[in-house]
């Protein structure tokens, strides 16, 4: 692994606040996805369900794309492309200097995180504010978020405290989670109703209206879109769905998957900027609808990963991500899912630690509310690393010493059991805490005693 990862993972895995912090939050979000999936017996049925209809929108992209762009004109709205990052946040910054703005709030948005459109804006002398709870928090902190869905997961409520007690203009009591949120309440109600241009992403792009549908449970993408003059809605273009009923249709695996509830508070759908008679909303309505690699997947086999949802259920459900969280992947998008995007986004060689930092379990896949085929897409990229001469060269090594023992059965068995003995000899209570040539191995965990047999051996007696 290159010492970039491995020195991230390493001070991941030492950090016990971390680990309290990720399952605290990962831990609860299980548990209500499993008596969410629990209570509703349709569950699988559905998952197919969403797979079709977002494998059907890939199959058809070009004709779900032109249909969007012309039901939202219709609406409106101002329809923007953007092939690269740089595309989309020269496009987002203009429409922010044509409007004259000085000020613009964001709701939460991973591609705008991808994008970079954070940095762009600052670069542009434009004055941010995330209005996400999780993301002020962020914010606050100088920090990035961990998480797609809850992005200052890393933080624990002790910290928050802390910071908003520093930071916050009017912090108020602080000694009860509500008492936190009435102090983020406080210091972000006036920047709504001061901001600009609104800023937001989209969960789904409906075809058939032109409209885009967010998704949130504290209201912020509402005051966020609503009294600013000016809404610019930044989507890749797999957020794409024929219609509203299919929307819905996903939204129930979205939210159930999310955080295990039935629906969010607040599911709106944005359809172009206010009518003559409306009382509120946005003067001007902009989508830049964003590229960024992803008709490139569909020419590398990686087009099932266009049907994700962004739930973040394979990363509440993957034994590494639990351990060392979001930032040591280093990218946008962590655990079984950055695994297999950030080597779209950032390239193989940037990117070739992530699908190794699989155990290839498979339970992402099995929670996954649209059935992506997680570890066969990761071991996609791990085999094009091995061909591209990207893999460490000890574990070229190993692996080409274990393929000759293995191709040698004799010489396999004689292997496994001089190294038996050997192994056992460092272990102590069933655990050996370091092992010759294993470092990687034990440095963070111990590892499991063997077995006084092996498999073959064992097996010999029981067939007796």
């Amino acid at each position: 692994m290159t010492a970039a990862f491995t020195a991230r993972a390493s001070a991941a895995l030492t950090d016990p606040t971390l680990k309290t912090a990720i399952e605290r939050t990962t831990g609860n979000a299980r548990a209500k996805r499993a008596a969410a999936v629990a209570a509703w017996p349709g569950f699988e049925a559905a998952r197919d369900l969403g797979r079709d209809i977002k494998d059907h929108v890939t199959q058809n992209l070009a004709f779900y794309l032109a249909t969007f762009e012309r039901n939202a004109i219709a609406s409106g709205a101002h329809v923007h492309w953007a092939r690269t990052a740089d595309e989309a946040c020269e496009i987002v910054v203009r429409l922010c200097r044509e409007a004259g703005a000085h000020s613009v709030t964001r709701a939460k948005s991973m591609l705008g995180e991808e994008i970079g459109l954070p940095h762009a804006l600052e670069a542009a002398g434009i004055t941010r504010v995330e209005t996400d709870l999780a993301e002020h928090i962020v914010q606050l902190a100088g920090d990035r978020p961990s998480h797609i869905v809850w992005p200052a997961l890393h933080k624990t409520r002790e910290q928050v405290r802390e910071m908003f007690a520093r930071l916050h203009h009017e912090p108020g009591g602080l000694d009860t989670v509500e008492a936190m949120v009435a102090s983020a309440r406080r210091e972000l109600r006036q920047k709504f109703m001061q901001a600009d241009v609104g800023i937001s992403g989209a969960n789904f792009l409906i075809a058939d209206t032109g409209a885009v549908c967010t998704v949130t449970n504290e209201g912020n993408a509402e005051l966020t879109t609503t009294p600013p003059r000016l809404h610019i809605v930044t989507a890749g273009i797999e957020k794409l769905v024929p219609s509203t009923a299919h929307a819905m249709s996903l939204l129930r695996l979205l939210v159930r998957s999310a955080t295990g509830a039935e629906l969010t508070q607040y599911t709106t759908f944005h359809c172009g900027p206010k009518r003559a008679n409306d009382p509120d909303g946005p003067s001007e309505f902009h989508i830049v609808l964003v590229d960024n690699g992803r008709t490139r997947m569909l020419t590398q086999g990686l087009e099932d990963m266009l049907r994700c949802l962004r739930c973040g259920a394979c990363l509440n459900h993957c034994v590494v991500y639990r351990q060392i969280g979001g930032h040591a992947y280093g990218g946008t998008y962590p655990g079984p899912m950055g695994a297999v995007l950030t080597p779209v986004l950032d390239g193989l060689k940037t990117a070739q630690d992530l699908p190794r930092a699989c155990t290839l379990n498979g339970l992402c896949a099995e929670v996954c509310p649209v059935k992506i085929p997680l570890p066969t897409l990761i071991k996609g990229w791990r085999d094009k690393s091995w061909r591209l001469g990207l893999e460490p060269r000890a574990a070229t090594l190993a692996l080409r010493l274990w393929r000759l023992a293995a191709q040698h059965p004799p010489l396999y068995r004689l292997g496994t059991r001089l190294a038996l003995p050997l192994l056992r000899r460092f272990a102590r209570t069933g655990w050996a805490r370091t092992l010759p040539l294993a470092g990687g191995w034990t440095a963070a965990r111990d590892f499991p005693a063997p077995a006084r047999k092996t498999f073959l051996d064992q097996l010999k007696e029981r067939r007796k």
